[in-house]
């Protein structure tokens, strides 16, 4: 039976000593082995491009493009031309620099990229954080070639980010306005604007969600098409995440709050013993399983409280299991492993009860 995480405890200083020892409990497990890459070098420019084409010069607008497109050759085309359409008569027939122009001056496009300079004026915390995560990732993955840069723009809601060059980052500020942003106003229907999604589009996400563009990128796609397949590999993205921020909270890596997180490691056992029972773990019906491994408000059969991923979950912690094991398998080698069953015999992996 699935269990709610509930502490009923009248003694108010009583709770509050589990409450501290929990914390540093927690505090001390994330900081553990955490190597020192305070000597790796990680240089890396942010370029705000939603500022530079808003601020275009629209009497002379030609000429304020063709420069755009110098400073961001590889970014501003793939701007301009994949994410816009703007030279595709079918999107565009007037012709790009009036497409262009009309983006920039529409009177709801400009309102929410006012609403994002209001949430970002600037992004020198961002820029230091991102950098840590470059010292760790130059650190772990010393043969791949680090970013150099990071972009950021306003596609109203297209696309929340990308990677282009040679791992250079792009990234969506208009995705990460906060959850308290009325996305659902802007098309009710968008299941990118469901509520279980658009409660991490804000700041605390915003590092994440550029590294996992990294890590998703090293781990390519799915080697096999069992839910244990797609639970290993979920399972290695979150565990790459752990190691490339490590000192990000583990609502932040996982994407749960608190509550959902709570639940997930009070039910391991519970969880286990679910899929072992349904016959998922084997199960190459994706729609059976794909809510256990993907994006969702639930995972079904289980409680309310269970979040979506339940099943990338385990396999995070079938991975943790597995490299705690075998201490001497570098990031690189794991991700290398592309056969999950021996993963999952190596981890000898026991639920928490």
């Amino acid at each position: 039976m699935f269990r709610k995480h509930l502490i009923n405890v009248k003694n108010p200083l009583f709770l509050l000593l589990i409450l501290i020892a929990l914390t540093q409990a927690c505090e001390c497990g994330k900081g553990k082995d955490i190597p020192d890459v305070s000597s790796v070098e990680a240089d890396v420019e942010i370029k705000r491009f939603e500022q530079d084409l808003f601020n275009a010069d629209t009497l002379n607008f030609g000429a304020a493009l063709r420069t755009l497109e110098q400073q961001y050759p590889e970014f501003g085309d793939i701007f301009f031309n994949q994410i816009m359409g703007a030279n595709d008569p079918r999107i565009a027939p007037q012709g790009a620099e009036e497409y262009i122009e009309g983006f920039i001056t529409d009177e709801r496009v400009r309102k929410l990229y006012d609403t994002v300079q209001v949430v970002y004026p600037d992004l020198e915390w961002f820029e230091k954080d991102i950098e840590q995560a470059i010292r760790f990732y130059r650190y772990y993955f010393p043969e791949q070639t680090p970013p150099k840069e990071v972009v950021t723009y306003v596609s109203e809601y297209t696309i929340a980010g990308f990677l282009y060059g040679d791992n250079d980052i792009a990234v969506g500020l208009d995705f990460f306005l906060g959850e308290d942003y009325p996305y659902l106003l802007y098309n009710p229907g968008n299941p990118n604007f469901s509520k279980y999604l658009t409660r991490t589009y804000n700041k605390d996400h915003l590092v994440m969600r550029c590294v996992k563009l990294l890590v998703q990128d090293l781990l390519g796609e799915t080697s096999g098409t069992r839910m244990i397949d797609h639970m290993i590999h979920t399972g290695k993205e979150l565990y790459i995440m752990e190691q490339l921020l490590p000192y990000s909270p583990d609502t932040v890596i996982f994407e749960f709050s608190k509550p959902q997180l709570d639940w997930c490691r009070d039910n391991e056992a519970n969880l286990w013993a679910y899929f072992l029972t349904e016959n998922l773990l084997y199960s190459s019906d994706w729609g059976k399983f794909r809510k256990y491994v993907e994006y969702s408000p639930n995972s079904p059969g289980m409680p309310d409280e269970a979040p979506g991923r339940t099943g990338s979950y385990l396999g995070y912690k079938i991975v943790q299991a597995y490299m705690e094991r075998n201490p001497e398998t570098t990031l690189q080698q794991l991700i290398e492993m592309e056969d999950a069953q021996a993963i999952v015999e190596g981890a000898r992996f026991k639920p928490s009860r």
